[in-house]
């Protein structure tokens, strides 16, 4: 249990002794109340707004509410101070003590450090990346895997059961393309000249691969043959090739996706047919006609008869045709039957990573969630904005169509795994984020996979000199459990466990906000209190780590450097990347 919920459940039984005596009427169940880090630190160690919750309840000013819990709360046994401040809040002092019983917490859960059962395992299904099947992972699908991977890993610590899956778009005319470009390329790779690629084809050099594999396993076998006869196959053929490079490229920086859900089989299998027909017994489905695009002067629109969802029941601005005006399934409908079948499986809670471009995503898919579960699934949408990519400071533009990649297998090649990873999470993901090849592997604090990964390193080189100060003594974490670290009382030493103990605190928020960057945030602001107390040492020999005549005091300011080292590994595992143990002058390799 954490200092937070250990503080919470002792306000809730100073609530019910104050209600046990009579000196606390509370006319509705107790409400639901926070206990978080003051945001200035000097009002104390705890914050609680429990008075002002508990204004209505209990109808008193949350003044007096918290008149009442101040003698009771000073007289709890870690606590050594009590203030109220403002309208009613509450600010607490603890003893140093337990924050030192925090840095053995720490040491004794190691990288599970964190860890919660706030999600109390309820099944979430977050689908990402899902690019579709026509080329090789690129700069332009990173962040989303990244971010969709990270979440999964952040959710899964906060204590959900967490499933990745792929959606595949096999379905549509650009799986068409490509079947006809792998055509062409099989062509080439038999020898002949195919000349210019057409417009409209895919002139990626990526794809000379594919046709090379097609002739090396089928010969001559559809040359000369009717568009007819090879489209299917090769469609079928081209799709799995590229997905298999697909799943090579994400397994470069750590992503596996659980499930692969192909949009053709849900075509075929006849999902949409029960997707429609669910929606249509509900009474969902009518026969009518929608107002003219908005923003858009339209002289000769005139008013169809379309098949239309009331989705605006649901809280959508407008109802949504399912059905084209010659009663072909409208685009939207494999994604409708996409997420009855997730329903279908047990999800109740849905997250899709998508870009910006897929911008009224969650609008149009929410109201048939909503009808299909009768309320009671969700669908969250995290959208993430482009990121622009700079070699040696030039921009570079990014096309799947014109060939002019920059591959996730080249970028991992040139600044390794885990710093492609950790720098996708140095922005929010709404916000536009410029990645800098130079810059990524630059080793200056400007740097934030440098800072943190240099936290982590200087405490390992800590423990290393510290070693060698020590020789035979056990350095271990379960050794540096027993220690006395009642000499760990300085402001700066005991600002920074605080910082620690917020791990557990830092990892549930970010899983309930779906906001994976957070964590990044967390180890950077972690890294810079830490680089800070190291550099206060320089100036006061009193505040280093390591003191060559006091062997007591250095192995208790080791249990702090050991605490420091595995909250940053503990973040940095939730972000898939390696931690550090020593830099190296070539690259921050960090996979």
């Amino acid at each position: 249990m954490t200092i937070f919920k250990s503080m919470q459940a002792s306000i809730v039984g100073v609530l019910a002794e104050l209600v046990n005596d009579g000196s606390l009427t509370l006319n509705a169940p107790m409400p639901s109340f926070v206990v978080e880090p003051p945001r200035d630190p000097s009002h104390g160690d705890l914050a609680t707004n429990v008075a002002m919750i508990l204004t209505k309840a209990a109808g008193k000013p949350p003044r007096a509410i918290a008149e009442l819990l101040k003698p009771k709360l000073e007289a709890l046994s870690n606590v050594i101070g009590v203030e109220i401040a403002g309208p009613g809040f509450i600010n607490l002092r603890l003893k140093p003590e337990v924050w030192q019983d925090e840095l053995k917490e720490i040491l004794t859960r190691g990288l599970a450090y964190g860890d919660s059962d706030y999600g109390k395992r309820e099944r979430v299904n977050v689908e990402f990346v899902s690019a579709n099947p026509t080329g090789p992972m690129h700069a332009g699908h990173v962040r989303g895997a990244v971010l969709g991977d990270t979440l999964c890993n952040l959710m899964a610590k906060a204590g959900y059961d967490v499933t990745r899956e792929y959606y595949l778009n096999d379905a549509g005319t650009q799986v068409d393309v490509l079947a006809r470009t792998t055509f062409l390329r099989y062509r080439e790779a038999l020898g002949e000249d195919i000349g210019e690629i057409p417009a409209g084809l895919y002139p990626g050099e990526y794809l000379k691969d594919v046709g090379a594999a097609l002739a090396k396993r089928d010969g001559a076998k559809w040359q000369g043959k009717d568009e007819s006869e090879w489209l299917i196959p090769l469609r079928v053929f081209a799709t799995s090739y590229i997905l298999e490079l697909i799943r090579e490229d994400l397994a470069l920086i750590g992503i596996r996706h659980d499930v692969f859900t192909n949009e053709r089989e849900l075509v075929e299998n006849g999902t949409l047919d029960k997707a429609f027909k669910i929606l249509e017994d509900k009474g969902l489905i009518y026969t009518g006609t929608l107002p003219p695009p908005k923003g858009k002067t339209m002289e000769d629109w005139e008013p169809v008869p379309l098949t239309l969802f009331r989705s605006s029941q649901f809280g959508d601005s407008t109802d949504r045709p399912l059905k084209k005006r010659d009663g072909v399934w409208a685009y939207i409908m494999p994604d409708i039957a996409y997420h009855y079948d997730k329903i279908q499986r047990g999800f109740g809670t849905m997250i899709n990573v998508l870009g910006t471009d897929h911008g009224g995503y969650l609008d149009r898919i929410r109201p048939v969630v909503a009808a299909f579960s009768d309320g009671k699934a969700r669908l969250d949408v995290i959208y993430n904005n482009i990121v622009k990519i700079f070699v040696n400071g030039v921009p570079v533009k990014l096309s799947k169509r014109s060939g002019n990649l920059i591959t996730l297998r080249e970028m991992v090649e040139q600044v390794g795994a885990g710093a492609v990873r950790f720098f996708m999470l140095t922005r929010a993901p709404e916000s536009e984020l410029e990645f800098d090849f130079a810059k990524v592997v630059e080793q200056t604090r400007d740097n934030p996979v440098f800072y943190v990964q240099y936290a982590h390193a200087r405490c390992c080189s800590i423990l290393r000199n510290a070693a060698e100060l020590l020789p035979g003594q056990d350095l271990s974490a379960e050794a540096l459990v027993g220690e006395n670290i009642s000499a760990i009382r300085s402001a700066e030493e005991l600002a920074l466990i605080r910082f620690l103990a917020g791990w557990s605190r830092a990892v549930e928020a970010a899983a309930a906000a779906r906001e994976p960057h957070r964590v990044a945030f967390y180890l950077m602001d972690l890294a810079a209190q830490f680089h800070s107390l190291w550099n206060r040492g320089n100036d006061n020999a009193a505040l280093r780590f390591i003191v060559p005549d006091d062997p007591a005091l250095t192995r208790a300011r080791l249990v702090l450097i050991k605490a420091v080292q595995t909250v940053i590994a503990s973040g940095l595992a939730v972000m898939s990347c390696k931690p550090l143990e020593e830099m190296r002058n070539d690259r921050p390799e960090a996979a």
